[in-house]
Parts: structure tokens; C-alpha cells; sequence
């Protein structure tokens, strides 16, 4: 399995930053993330999100240490379902925290992106578990 780390290439001055760690698990990108989710970190999100040239691209968005998400984290997981459908692929945002789920809820967000209350709970569709972060 392997592991790198991804930080905003934001100023060092910026109180509120985000981390992405990223690690490969039965062919599926599992991306945790910690920290808040706006216009200052949000391309950090978007470069993590990046499966371009990935064949059918499986993602899983660990949310548990997301303490806020505006409207950029919207837009972005957005712009990334459409991406990686349209490459064949998928992504799942798991275990979002109750302030980051009632904004996916608000925006309709969890009624296009299959979100999970846990990370390793199965799809309706599926039964195969979304793989636990090791």
C-alpha cells in the first residue's frame, strides 16, 4: 500500500489548512482528509481528486476529520462524480461529521454522490465494504 501526503500550496500564514493522505486499497484510491474544505484549500481537493488516465477510477473520500465544507468542496466533488463517471469510474464520501452532512444534504449533494455514514459500510448495490483505511 502506498502512502504520500498532498498539502494546499496555500500561504503558511493561512490558519485553517487542509490535509489529503492518500492510499491505494484493492485498486481503490481512499482519500482522508482533515481540516476545512473552502476557496483557500480547495485546489489541494482538487488535485488529489485527479484520476486522469486512471482506467474506471474508484475514489473514497474519508470526511470524518472535515471540521467545515463551503461551497467549494461542493463544487469540486461535483466536477470529480462527473469526471470519473464519465472515465467509467466512481466516488463514494464517507463518514462525513453532522455539520459537513447537513450541508451535502442541503445542496442535494447525497442524493448524486453515494455518501456512507462509515468508511468501510457496504452500498445497497454492492456488497462488497468500501476497504477500511489500514
Amino acid at each position: 500500500m502506498a502512502e504520500s501526503e498532498m498539502a494546499d500550496t496555500g500561504e503558511a500564514a493561512q490558519p485553517a489548512r487542509l490535509s489529503v493522505v492518500s492510499a491505494a486499497t484493492d485498486g481503490i484510491r481512499v482519500l482522508a482528509l482533515a481540516g476545512e474544505i473552502d476557496r483557500d484549500t480547495g485546489q489541494a481537493l482538487r488535485q488529489a481528486l485527479d484520476a486522469s488516465g486512471t482506467p474506471r477510477p474508484r475514489i473514497v473520500v474519508d470526511l470524518s476529520r472535515v471540521t467545515f465544507m463551503d461551497s467549494t468542496g461542493i463544487n469540486i466533488f461535483i466536477a470529480a462524480h462527473r469526471s470519473l463517471t464519465e472515465a467509467g469510474g466512481w466516488i463514494r464520501l464517507a463518514a462525513p461529521g453532522e455539520a459537513v452532512m447537513r450541508t451535502l444534504q442541503i445542496v442535494g449533494v447525497d442524493a448524486v454522490i453515494d455518501c456512507r455514514e462509515t468508511l468501510p459500510q457496504p452500498s445497497a448495490t454492492d456488497r462488497s465494504p468500501v476497504p477500511a483505511m489500514r
